[in-house]
């Protein structure tokens, strides 16, 4: 494998977004593609151990590459979930992720409201996951993209809510953003998100059995 291949943008349809506009959109893209070029810088860095002399958590080298390289990596796994799950809007959750919200979050109606609060909370991420641990749903905080990421956790739907992502149309009224995602929410794309991981549990589960 190639340790220096390059990550390469993926294309999203703005034109199915309603009430975020497209300059709105295209600039939060812009910055998507500056992670992917910082990210591609990054990981074209030496992997010479003798490049990275005296090592240490206070100022090094090392240490600034590797804060570099997991800010930027989740900052473009974080938008290209986000911009996903905003494109192309579609009704409604399936039936098995219905049963999950209104076994973890009392009903859909408090799921959203739970989603929203959350989304006022912090400062750059909340996420819809469903852990393995446990198989239930969580609503993850992020206060940056490699702040409060729950390892192994399963992503569903993810919300940027950095001031970058609404205030050229929204100014500083983030419940107007919100209620925007939420209304151009892909539901197809979230329940494909979870079909993936139950069949991953599935056959986790079917291996294990002929262990």
């Amino acid at each position: 494998m190639d340790i220096n291949r390059k990550i390469a943008p993926k294309r999203y349809d703005f034109k199915s977004v309603e009430n975020i506009s497209s300059d709105q959109l295209q600039q939060h893209y812009k910055l998507y593609i500056g992670y992917i070029n910082k990210f591609n810088e990054i990981n074209s860095e030496s992997r010479n151990a003798s490049d990275y002399p005296d090592s240490n958590p206070t100022y090094s080298k090392m240490r600034c590459l590797k804060l570099g390289e997991s800010y930027a990596l989740d900052g473009v796994k974080l938008h290209e979930l986000y911009f996903e799950n905003l494109t192309n809007h579609s009704c409604c959750a399936s039936k098995e992720l219905m049963a999950l919200i209104n076994r973890d979050f009392i009903n859909y109606d408090n799921f959203i409201e739970y989603f929203k609060n959350a989304a006022l909370a912090m400062r750059g991420w909340v996420i819809l996951t469903i852990d393995p641990l446990t198989d239930s749903l969580l609503v993850i905080g992020c206060d940056a993209h490699d702040v409060g990421a729950i390892w192994n956790s399963y992503p569903l739907l993810v919300l940027d809510v950095y001031e970058h992502a609404y205030m050229i149309d929204f100014g500083i009224d983030r419940k107007a953003y919100i209620n925007a995602f939420i209304k151009n929410i892909n539901w197809n794309v979230v329940n494909k998100r979870l079909q993936q991981y139950l069949n991953m549990k599935n056959s986790q589960m079917q291996m294990r059995k002929y262990q």
